[in-house]
């Protein structure tokens, strides 16, 4: 998924479920100067939503104790 971020950061979002993001993002990414901090946020996306479900994880096993 990361690669997929880093080459097409609309499709990242999309394949996520946020489709205004995604649209946002390819918008911003038509420029060639735009694809760079397309990537970049999709990446920084993508890591942070990885993080927030780890954090769930935890939180929900200390729960059960």
């Amino acid at each position: 998924m990361t690669l997929i971020a880093i080459l097409f950061p609309f499709l990242s979002f999309i394949l996520r479920g946020k489709i205004i993001i995604g649209i946002v993002c390819l918008i911003l990414q038509v420029t060639l100067l735009g694809w760079i901090p397309a990537a970049i946020w999709a990446v920084i996306s993508l890591q942070n939503e990885r993080a927030d479900r780890r954090n769930e994880k935890l939180i929900r096993a200390m729960k059960n104790r």
